[in-house]
């Protein structure tokens, strides 16, 4: 029986550290995902400024700057500019996708360019990894000089994809992990108390649970039905402090009554009963409860 609860704490131990184990990878992947989108919004950045510049240049404009480029959202960016600038469409759709081409996730998007007044759409367009599902129009009409904002918005990449699973994945694996570890700890109690077979050894003193029955070689000393069931509490935790409550609980409360004394007066005549083996003892553990001590 103490094997069998050894291999229970050792599974419960396995259980937490697993658990522990999962909770620190799912912690380091999403720092690690956090230091890459960082990194990514910074080499993404890098070619959005490129665009500005060169429509700045195609504008005539060798001089005005390219405000920072802002993140309007998880995938969204703007380019502004410090003057007003004009542009051809057709030239805007070539060198958006020139340089986003060096962008490995960057093969979907949608390019509005804004009036910066109203924020209205002065013109846009839209781009596939699929070419048939490109929409581009009016790309022969040059745009007027004016001040423009530029947003560009990429379709969500598989890797933002395969972050949320791992951390959705993670947290199902979390709350299994912890089901199973808080299952086992219900379960230990259960199989603890049901023993493989009905012969317990207490010392050189064998307890015949079915018979009610403690046996020492020809010596056969028989227990009621709750002396019985009192011996048994303690025989499934030895040299273990067992609460007096617990004992109270366990034996009476099931019948819907409980009586103080009567833990007394069991205790006091297993006491007797166990005198067959000297080394059995049934220890009195002041304002706790009890304890069965005997050489396991």
């Amino acid at each position: 029986m103490q094997l069998i609860q050894n291999l229970l704490s050792g599974t419960r131990k396995y259980l937490f550290g697993f658990l522990s184990l999962s909770i620190i990878c799912i912690i380091l992947v999403a720092f690690t995902s956090e230091d890459g989108d960082d990194y990514h919004f910074a080499s993404r950045e890098v070619l959005l400024r490129s665009i500005g510049h060169n429509l700045l240049l195609q504008s005539g404009d060798k001089t005005s700057r390219v405000l920072p480029v802002k993140k309007i959202s998880e995938n969204e960016y703007q380019i502004s500019f410090e003057n007003e600038i004009t542009f051809q469409p057709d030239s805007l759709v070539s060198l958006t996708n020139r340089v986003l081409a060096k962008d490995p996730l960057a093969s979907n998007y949608i390019v509005n360019v804004l009036n910066c007044g109203n924020a209205s759409v002065a013109y846009g367009y839209a781009v596939s990894s699929n070419k048939k599902d490109d929409i581009v129009a009016c790309i022969g009409r040059r745009q007027p000089k004016a001040c423009y904002l530029i947003n560009i918005k990429f379709k969500p990449t598989g890797t933002n994809t395969a972050k949320n699973g791992y951390l959705v994945g993670g947290l199902s694996l979390l709350a299994l992990v912890g089901f199973m570890a808080m299952k086992s700890g219900k379960s230990r109690k259960v199989i603890s108390e049901k023993p493989h077979n009905d012969m317990l050894p207490l010392g050189s003193v064998l307890f015949d649970i079915k018979n009610r029955k403690l046996i020492l070689n020809e010596m056969i000393i028989d227990l009621t039905t709750t002396e019985s069931r009192v011996l048994r509490i303690f025989a499934m935790s030895p040299n273990e402090i067992i609460e007096r409550s617990r004992l109270q609980k366990e034996i009476w409360e099931d019948d819907g009554v409980i009586v103080g004394r009567s833990l007394d007066m069991f205790i006091s005549k297993l006491r007797k009963k166990l005198e067959i083996d000297p080394n059995i003892k049934i220890v009195v553990i002041r304002g706790k409860g009890y304890r069965l001590e005997f050489e396991v």
